[in-house]
């Protein structure tokens, strides 16, 4: 069957969209990018917050439409939506053939085979043995190292969707590396609920400097990235070896979520203020450079004036060079979801936005602070009619930061690798010119 994939959510779920495809390739099935061709529609939904299940909804319905028409005949719904409400998708939309859940996503071609839903426990770890299909034409892609959580931090509901932590084998992912590499991949993007835990539940211990020295050495890799480290996690090994390891670029994503300690406290997570800020400084003097990047939850239940202007005043202590904000989202059956008082919308979104105001103020000056500098690129892309590569630098993690837009005549290959110099910077991104 032709069939058309709808990759919604995060990098992770990409990865799982990915690997869907390399199964359903080997099942004879074939892929087209124009959805007016498909005969059969898989979508991979997202429901983290609000806002991405409301789109992973509408994305079904859209499609429910087209299988009432007659457009396509089959409709397949995967990933986090499917799996937590299995139910009410029967229910409300019958045009939906097959539902599979986060971990039957190995399962998907036999799902269609015999056109029936496909669902295992929550805490299976599926088996890759097919080489994954990479779709989306970049030079980087996702390495997911683990899958669920056990942090059980009280306004999320991943755990119940994705199941407890469970890393995945170092070989396997040795091997997929390797395969990426062969097939024109030059940057690994390691991610997972949480990246720092990686290797306990397999190996009693945190494995993750390990995972890193090993896939540094496949052929081909050029940058290693490392996103979703909760603080607590961060060990001396995991600083010395990105301090060390020439591959791994020297950026760190640590989603903090908030700095006022009641708050913390109430979001069952397992920092402070003090060790935040402790944390920073070391990173900083040990890793000169490094780049690091944080998310942060506006307006959590219960959040006062006095708390939000202490995130605030953290945000501009802290200097981040990434920062991106959410207004918090009531996930049912969560703890936070039956807190008091529950912040009004209108409140959570005006105080995301204050929060990401002074967050681009403080990035715009680092921006600024990087004219003069020569730096290393890669290529992401070209606009013709600008005569402009779009590039990034090791400080730039693709889809959330900024580019670095170098003027060029000729187009050059994604993937390739330029030393330029800046020569000026517009808000969030960087303007650049190829040294000779």
């Amino acid at each position: 069957m032709k069939l058309f994939l709808v990759s919604l959510g995060c990098d992770k779920n990409l990865t799982d969209s990915e690997h869907m495809m390399a199964f359903l390739i080997e099942a004879g099935h074939t892929f087209t990018d124009d959805e007016t061709e498909a005969e059969g529609v898989i979508i991979n939904t997202c429901c983290f917050i609000g806002d991405a299940k409301e789109e992973s909804i509408n994305t079904i319905l859209e499609y429910a439409a087209m299988k009432q028409a007659g457009d396509i005949k089959l409709l397949v719904v995967t990933g986090c939506l499917a799996q937590r409400y299995c139910n009410e998708i029967r229910a409300e939309i019958p045009e939906v053939d097959i539902l599979v859940g986060t971990t039957a996503f190995a399962d998907i071609a036999d799902a269609i085979k015999r056109k029936e839903d496909r669902f295992r426990p929550v805490d299976y770890l599926p088996k890759i043995d097919v080489r994954r299909s990479c779709f989306t034409g970049t030079p980087y892609a996702y390495l997911k190292i683990a899958e669920g959580c056990d942090k059980h931090c009280t306004y999320c509901a991943i755990p119940s969707m994705r199941g407890r932590y469970r890393s995945v084998p170092k070989e396997e992912l040795l091997r997929e590396a390797k395969d990426l590499a062969k097939a024109g991949i030059k940057e690994l993007i390691l991610v997972a609920q949480e990246t720092g835990e990686y290797g306990l539940d397999l190996y009693g211990r945190k494995a993750l400097p390990e995972l890193l020295r090993e896939l540094a050495k496949v052929s081909g890799i050029r940058w290693i990235r490392v996103l979703y480290m909760y603080p607590e996690e961060i060990t001396d090994e995991i600083i010395e070896t990105i301090a060390t390891e020439e591959k791994v670029v020297k950026y760190l994503d640590l989603p903090i979520q908030h700095a006022s300690d009641t708050v913390l406290k109430r979001m069952a997570r397992k920092t402070t203020r003090k060790e935040i800020l402790s944390l920073l400084k070391t990173l900083r003097k040990r890793i000169p450079g490094i780049v690091l990047r944080t998310s942060l939850i506006a307006g959590f239940p219960g959040e006062t004036e006095a708390e939000h202007e202490e995130l605030c005043d953290f945000v501009r202590e802290a200097g981040f060079d990434r920062l991106g904000v959410f207004a918090y989202s009531r996930e049912e059956n969560t703890p936070a979801a039956k807190m008091s008082p529950q912040i009004p919308k209108r409140i959570r979104q005006k105080r995301r936005n204050a929060i990401m105001r002074i967050a681009a103020g403080i990035e715009f000056e680092k921006a600024k602070d990087h004219i003069g500098e020569e730096i290393e690129v890669c290529v992401d892309g070209y606009l013709p009619e600008d005569h402009v590569l779009v590039c990034r630098s090791y400080m730039d993690a693709p889809g959330v930061d900024g580019y670095v837009f170098v003027y060029s005549e000729e187009q050059l290959n994604s993937g390739t690798f330029l030393d330029v110099k800046v020569t000026g910077a517009k808000g969030y991104d960087l303007i650049a010119r190829i040294i000779e």
